[in-house]
């Protein structure tokens, strides 16, 4: 059985979406992550109300690990990066970049 870090794990990267639409989001989610290492828990700050729906679907299409929301007084998600993730278009990451 994997065992995955809870949300809560202490974050290996922070990216602060505070403002942000979920479309500019993933923009600043994608670059943030390329070249980071595998297994890096990455804790996004989201006050997109679409960013509960919008996160584990983007984790979901690249295969990195949504692990959920981070308990606090900030929005904030967790996901932890995998070694075989799939890519997406530099401009469009919401897009797989072979589809």
């Amino acid at each position: 059985m994997t065992r995955h870090p809870s949300p809560s794990a202490e974050a290996g990267l922070t990216v602060d979406g505070t403002g942000l639409l979920c479309v500019t989001l993933l923009l600043e989610l994608r670059a943030a992550v390329d070249g980071a290492r595998p297994g890096t828990v990455v804790h996004v700050i989201a006050t997109d109300p679409a960013a509960p729906l919008d996160l584990p679907a983007w984790c979901h299409m690249t295969g990195h690990h949504y692990l959920g929301p981070v308990p606090g007084d900030r929005p904030v998600y967790a996901l932890r990066l995998t070694a075989d993730a799939r890519p997406t278009r530099s401009g469009a990451p919401w897009d797989r970049a072979d589809g």
